[in-house]
């Protein structure tokens, strides 16, 4: 304080200050001049982006990619090497790719950003220290892929924090490329036109997307009443073995479809099981990766007894659909912006429309083409609107980041039409979309729905045990539901479960693999009790 300073403050009191000072011995310094301030430039950081690749590279390099199911990641790379790329998938992120992520990354990230880059960072590490390759052999001869989007979560800043841990891990300079899942075939991905989208690739892409669906829906489907242990799996290795020659090859993907249902139809199944049937929803990530990332969520649900109901990529490209034309129809109606009277300059409204429209019409009808090929049945995919229109009181549509308000429609649908006994939904520790929807929005729909069996749970990657705990609580009502409901199914046609089981003896379709009986309910045992007992 300067001698002026403690002078106002002490008058206030009545205090003699000069003669205070002095008897204390203070020194007070006198007041300095005043610097003057110094305009001085500045410039933006901008931070340096190492993503040249070019095309003369593409025969030496190899792209890395990972993130999503294991049938896509080997689909899509399959179809990448079809488009003339030298391409390798990852292998599923497991507990040490999360400790790579943790101790390069910054702090307070979610799962996704920790797996995925701690992922990428195990293997850089291993062709350093167990391969012997330099640094600048690993930078030349292999490059990231990975997708991006903006949005109010931390996937719009995922690529910077994969670029600060590869720095710090000693990779500085990799480099990582990345796909905007929203802007279409036509962008520029990264510098030298190395790594070029065009409209073959989209098509092989969505290709690899679809089937990967319809394979994991019906493994899915299948190894919860395998009678043999581990044939589901066996058959699911031999199909992927068999869709990635023919991605690879560009040989006839109807022929090689047609030969999984084949193998698919070989395993035995048992379906007079009571087993729950569980819905996973929830952050995209962790609803979709099959490992550590979300403590093998979907094998422990089947080895605690449930049946597994997964959501499907083809779902979420038709989300990002209905978001488009969400968009552009309000957009029709800011008058005097973008320059234009509609507020959409250079938009040919109608043909975006009507392209927008054609792709949500044309998605589920692929989808359903190769269903049927694979042996698929009773598979529909939730209409957007209603979605829409069914979440909006809760949630508004407008509000975006995770799955938005899908996350809200989907227990709700779920509730309403009865479609599984219980719905859990997985999200990143901190995950702020997911968050906000799974622990606030969805407590007033329980209270809405009381009848709804749902269970939100955070992956951290060390709080498996507290996981399974909560699950298995909740798994226990979702079992009783499911006996009471094929119990009441028996009592509605009158018919005892001796009765039914004589009954069931005498057929024989229902222990084919590709057999679907009709949804009645949230259990698949229930409904093949109705389909026997109707009969």
């Amino acid at each position: 304080m300067t001698h002026s300073v403690i002078n106002q403050v002490l008058e206030r009191q009545a205090v003699d200050v000069d003669g205070l000072i002095d008897d204390l011995g203070i020194a007070v310094p006198e007041p300095a001049d005043q610097p003057h301030i110094i305009a001085r430039s500045s410039e933006q950081y901008v931070e340096w982006v190492p993503d040249s690749f070019t095309e003369s590279e593409r025969e030496t390099t190899t792209l890395l990619m990972a993130g999503l199911t294991v049938s896509q990641d080997l689909l899509l790379a399959a179809a990448f090497r079809a488009c003339g790329y030298r391409v390798m998938p990852l292998e599923t992120p497991d507990n040490q790719s999360l400790r790579f992520g943790k101790e390069f990354g910054n702090r307070g990230q979610c799962n996704p950003t920790y797996f995925t880059v701690g992922n990428l960072i195990k293997f850089l590490t291993f062709l350093r220290d167990e391969k012997g390759m330099t640094l600048d052999e690993i930078k030349q001869r292999y490059v990231f892929v990975t997708a991006a989007a903006c949005g109010p979560c931390r996937f719009g800043t995922y690529v910077s924090e994969y670029r600060k841990a590869l720095r710090d891990s000693g990779f500085d300079g990799f480099r990582v490329l990345s796909i905007s899942q929203t802007d279409g075939v036509s962008q520029q991905v990264g510098k030298g036109g190395g790594l070029q989208p065009s409209l073959r690739f989209a098509v092989k892409a969505i290709q690899s997307f679809i089937i990967g669906d319809v394979l994991n829906v019906m493994m899915y489907r299948l190894r919860p009443y395998e009678v043999n242990e581990g044939d589901t799996d066996k058959a699911v290795k031999q199909c992927r073995d068999i869709l990635v020659k023919a991605f690879e090859k560009s040989n006839s993907l109807i022929r090689a479809v047609w030969r999984c249902k084949k193998i698919l139809a070989t395993v035995k199944v048992d379906r007079t099981q009571i087993k729950p049937r569980v819905a996973i929803i929830g952050e995209f990530w962790a609803m979709t990766t099959e490992g550590d990332g979300n403590y093998h969520l979907q094998r422990f649900l089947e080895e605690e007894g449930a049946e597994v109901e997964v959501q499907l990529i083809t779902g979420w490209m038709l989300y990002l659909v209905w978001q488009s034309r969400y968009d552009t129809r309000l957009r029709l109606g800011l008058r005097s912006k973008d320059e234009s009277r509609r507020g959409l300059k250079g938009v040919n409204v109608p043909w975006k429309l009507f392209t927008l429209k054609l792709a949500e019409k044309a998605l589920p009808k692929v989808f359903g083409f190769y269903a049927r090929l694979m042996g698929l049945r009773d598979y529909e995919f939730a209409d957007m609107d209603e979605i829409a229109r069914i979440s909006h009181e809760f949630y508004n549509n407008n509000n975006r980041g995770g799955e938005g308000h899908m996350e809200v429609g989907k227990l709700i649908d779920n509730t309403q039409k009865n479609k599984v006994d219980m719905t859990i939904s997985v999200k990143p520790f901190g995950c702020m979309p997911s968050s906000g929807v799974s622990d606030g929005v969805q407590a007033m729909i329980t209270e809405r729905y009381p009848q709804a069996i749902f269970l939100p749970i955070e992956t951290t990657g060390d709080g498996a045990v507290n996981v399974y705990s909560r699950i298995q609580m909740q798994l226990f009502k979702a079992k009783q539901l499911a006996q009471q409901e094929f119990a009441n199914t028996l009592d509605q046609f009158g018919v005892s479960e001796a009765e039914y089981r004589q009954r069931l003896s005498t057929l024989d379709w229902h222990s084919d693999a590709q057999h679907r009986s009709p949804r009645r309910t949230g259990c698949t045992g229930a409904d093949l009790a109705y389909e026997v007992c109707s009969q």
